[in-house]
């Protein structure tokens, strides 16, 4: 291939990517979106809701690949190290890859400084990898993750929420992420009170990834049959704890007995329907 010249009243200039593209040989630009036939997995819907200890965070299990059901039991509530956590929505590889060099990240830090990163810089190292990942979400695998954890300075529980060029934001009550963000975001609003113990926020946020799974076809609901719980976690000033299994099935018991009286449902005394 011949190289091409030019005259001293046409030079292209420093931009070796103007010149490629001027000269005819720029190769050719990919398409915004993935191929029909290509399904991610994509992840939703996760919440996190500030109370009186600290901060809770909450997410359903459901994977889904288009109208299809690609998994039911994934996690996306991960610990970020002891006293922070992030949840996940978006594609579901891309996003535990995101999770996993954070975690790492953070480990690497405390290792080198021999002391935490402060909440501020946690939440500041997550807005680059978003934003970072912003090719990707053009192509179509967003990730758009919600990351909170105790202040052991202020003794507080903060949270964060983030878009998907890496604009960071901090919310002062809870915060949503996903398709079925909006159901769950209305049933936090309508029942948050910053004076919320453990046991009101667990029931709060069960009863919105609920009440999302009833509207979203995206995101899953408790399942009894396969014995699958949403995954909550509370982070206090006792560290990343997740909510067992066995007590969110006993207060899931509840929520269905409540909706079932106030729905004028429930089996009458006796036993007899």
């Amino acid at each position: 291939m011949t190289l091409p010249l030019f005259s001293t009243h046409d030079d292209p200039g420093p931009d070796f990517a103007g010149l490629v593209r001027r000269v005819g040989h720029a190769p050719d630009t990919p398409g915004a979106t993935l191929a029909e036939d290509l399904r991610v997995p994509h992840g939703t819907t996760v919440v996190a809701v500030r109370y009186a200890g600290g901060v809770l965070m909450a997410g359903d299990r459901r994977a889904t690949s288009g109208h299809l059901i690609s998994h039911r039991s994934i996690k996306k509530v991960f610990p970020a190290d002891r006293f922070s956590g992030v949840a996940i929505a978006g594609a579901a590889g891309p996003a535990v890859e995101m999770v996993t060099l954070f975690q790492l990240q953070l480990e690497h830090y405390e290792k080198v400084e021999g002391s935490h990163l402060s909440i501020e810089g946690k939440a500041n190292q997550l807005s680059q990898m978003v934003r970072n990942h912003l090719p990707a979400a053009m192509q179509g695998l967003a990730v758009v993750p919600v990351f909170a954890g105790y202040d052991l300075t202020r003794r507080v529980g903060r949270l964060f929420q983030y878009d998907v060029t890496g604009g960071r934001y901090e919310e002062q009550d809870f915060a949503t992420s996903g398709s079925g963000m909006l159901h769950a975001g209305t049933v936090v609003k309508l029942g948050y009170r910053p004076d919320l113990d453990r046991g009101a926020v667990v029931d709060l946020a069960l009863k919105a990834l609920w009440t999302a799974s009833d509207e979203d076809s995206a995101t899953g609901g408790p399942d009894v049959l396969r014995n699958i719980w949403p995954v909550v976690a509370t982070i206090s000033d006792e560290g990343y704890q997740r909510v067992p299994d066995a007590e969110m099935a006993e207060r899931f018991e509840v929520l269905l007995e409540t909706e079932r009286v106030n729905r004028g449902t429930a089996a009458p005394a006796g036993g007899q329907i």
